[in-house]
């Protein structure tokens, strides 16, 4: 299995109270990490959303990762939809965020 796409792990951080705007600036820590990027199955998809949504993805990482908010694919962001820690990996089913 190549690990061949850059894929960047988004950790929020909550920020502090912006007086001018009314509104809390978030921040955010981006860590790239090497993955193997892939569509989710047919059968899996069925399994987890009982449905097929578009955008979703499977991805592979070697290691083991504490949980990001969000992952950024392409420019594209996605959340977490399923996690699982195996011996030697770490396998992430993603879905699309709109917008």
């Amino acid at each position: 299995m190549r690990y061949d796409q850059k894929v960047y792990f988004v950790k929020r951080i909550p920020g502090d109270y912006d007086q001018k705007t009314g509104n809390y600036t978030d921040k955010e820590h981006t860590f790239p990490v090497w993955a193997t990027v892939m569509d989710t199955g047919t059968d899996m998809l069925n399994l987890l959303y009982d449905k097929i949504p578009q955008g979703s993805k499977t991805l592979h990482v070697m290691g083991h990762w504490k949980q990001p908010d969000l992952i950024r694919i392409d420019g594209k962001t996605y959340k977490i939809d399923l996690m699982r820690t195996l011996r030697t990996k770490q396998t992430f089913i993603v879905s699309e965020v709109p917008g």
